[in-house]
């Protein structure tokens, strides 16, 4: 196990301090290269629990947040996409992204959930004795909008090592907070693929970015200089708890004082579909799946396509394509798009819009038999018996997990090949971790029912409470899971969990601008979904962060009278 002793990279706001205080008129500005100090407005501008963006002199703007009469000045847009954050879900201490629920401490900027990988800047505070509040922020800062952790040059100066398994969101994640923590061992962290860790978000939107520089979410020299030793290209093989190693396909041997495996999923091929080899039939895991779509679609919309599954996977494909395609539509068992997450009414909305766009549609049905010549797909024949041209297929209808490699292992497996963990993320076996999709793991939100919940945001929160508890910082799951999907700029959002027993809408079905609370046979809201209605879903997220509950009978009158909880 490494050192618990942990680096500072926050800038703590120094509030009220006689021997800080900068008095001073509201146009008054101090600068010198790096930093500009200017009184960006006064107490009674805001009102407690409340939040807004003000210029700092002329060199950018900064969020002023006041909560429990303190001021905090941070970045003003999430790292992760650049959603402004004065219309994000102000909580206890913390803001929640609108748009993915990525979340930020008020008093550091420290990223707490995901997505995204860096952190907020925090800029100095000083309120003076006439009500003005001044901030003190670096020029860099404001133009970044970003605080990218410097995780130092020390050499590691311990025997601990900690080898992690999967180079996705989660796994990475897991190697920087291990440095962040002040862990001082070896870490190497094991990539399947020949890149170093990205956005795998934008693989189903095809063609989005087809650089996979600007993918990356780091570079060769930052792993470096963190002391984090990266293998590209190779794959775990099997993993020996008892002689603490982990045998890799190029032969290698890797020795760990602690494990944290988070290899994910692959995507589900129905094996039972004569022709599903053939050449154009694709999935969407990688970077390497959308650059062939975009290959096999070619410079001229030409080509039909055709994509099974009519769930996320399966509908960002198809609205992010169809431009590029003769013909598209999409298939699938269910009787409307995203019908099993928001119910057929909303589905048929989502239906009407996709038509619009000239993408058809088969329901209730499946592919039967994929039809070729000279090696590659023309056409499908669906069970229902309509025959469809098919010049590309993209599957979409679900997934399995990479954990094959662990079979015999002492590991404990479920049938679906899923990972036990405790709400350490640990398995059966000390000090071995698992996270990400792979984990069969309790949910906080869900009364820590196990569970195992494929989703970027999630993957890269288990990395964080993995790299923790391997840092003997102990740390519990606190999950709320949250999931996003835009559709022809309609943007979907979704957090909670469960399956439920009823629902009720408020909002406009037909305009796509609603929001739906789903109910559970004890009429708790386990989930809310949301089209266009933004923050709702994350002032919902932090309520049940928060260990709140909400009730059918606490929407009767203001249905929205409950979000003045959070605060």
């Amino acid at each position: 196990m490494g050192s618990s002793h942990s680096r500072s990279y926050s800038t703590n706001n120094d509030r009220n301090s006689p021997g800080n205080e900068r008095c001073g008129t509201i146009k008054s500005t101090e600068s010198t290269d790096n930093y500009v100090e200017s009184v960006v407005c006064k107490t009674n501008d805001l009102k407690d629990n409340e939040m807004k963006v003000f210029d700092i002199g002329e060199e950018g703007k900064v969020l002023v947040v006041k909560q429990k009469g303190e001021f905090h000045a941070l970045g003003t847009k999430c790292t992760h996409y650049g959603a402004p954050l004065v219309s994000g879900a102000l909580s206890d201490g913390r803001i929640r992204c609108q748009w993915h629920g990525a979340c930020f401490n008020l008093k550091t900027g420290d990223i707490e959930d995901f997505p995204g990988f860096d952190s907020l800047p925090c800029y100095k505070v000083t309120v003076s004795s006439k009500g003005e509040v001044k901030v003190r922020a670096k020029i860099s800062d404001l133009k970044s909008n970003k605080r990218v952790k410097d995780l130092g040059s020390d050499l590691p100066c311990d025997g601990a090592s900690v080898v992690i398994i999967g180079g996705g969101p989660s796994g990475a994640t897991c190697a920087e907070k291990l440095r962040d923590e002040g862990f001082m061992g070896r870490i190497t962290l094991v990539c399947k693929e020949n890149y170093l860790p990205y956005d795998r978000i934008k693989v189903s939107k095809i063609g989005t970015v087809t650089d996979i520089g600007k993918l990356q979410a780091r570079t060769d020299d930052y792993y470096k200089n963190a002391n984090i030793e990266v293998i590209k290209g190779v794959e775990a093989q099997k993993v020996d708890p008892e002689d603490k190693s982990v045998h890799l396909s190029n032969s290698e041997k890797l020795r760990f004082t602690s494990l944290y495996i988070a290899t994910g999923s692959k995507p589900r091929i129905p094996s039972d579909v004569p022709g599903i080899d053939l050449k154009n039939v694709f999935t969407l895991r990688n970077f390497e799946d959308s650059v062939n779509v975009i290959k096999a679609l070619g410079e001229n919309p030409e080509k039909h396509v055709v994509c099974l599954g009519l769930s996320f996977i399966g509908l960002e494909a198809a609205a992010s394509c169809y431009q590029k395609a003769k013909s598209m539509t999409v298939v699938g068992k269910d009787s409307s798009p995203l019908g099993q997450v928001f119910g057929n009414e909303i589905g048929q909305s989502l239906r009407k819009l996709f038509e619009e766009k000239g993408i058809k549609f088969q329901f209730q049905t499946s592919i039967a038999k994929c039809i070729g010549e000279n090696g590659a797909i023309k056409s499908v024949e669906l069970t229902n018996g309509a025959t469809l041209p098919a010049d590309i297929l993209i599957l979409g209808v679900g997934s399995t997990y990479y954990t094959d490699f662990l079979q015999n292992s002492g590991i404990s497996l479920n049938k679906n090949g899923s990972v036990n963990v405790n709400d350490k993320l640990e398995t059966n076996v000390k000090n071995v971790y698992a996270g990400g999709d792979i984990a069969h793991a309790p949910v906080f939100a869900h009364d820590n029912e196990h569970m195992s919940i494929g989703h970027i945001g999630l993957a890269q929160y288990h990395g964080q409470v993995a790299a923790k508890n391997i840092a003997n910082n102990v740390t519990s799951l606190r999950t709320v899971p949250y999931f996003w999907t835009m559709l022809f700029g309609k943007s979907i959002r979704y957090a909670g969990c469960g399956k439920p027993a009823s629902s009720q809408i408020e909002g406009d079905i037909d305009a796509l601008k609603f929001v739906i609370f789903f109910f559970d046979a004890s009429e708790k809201v386990i989930a809310v979904a949301s089209c266009m209605r933004d923050p709702v879903v994350s002032q919902f997220a932090e309520l049940l962060y928060q260990g709140k509950k909400l009730y059918k009978k606490d929407l009767q009158g203001d249905p929205f009278a409950w979000i003045k909880q959070i605060n």
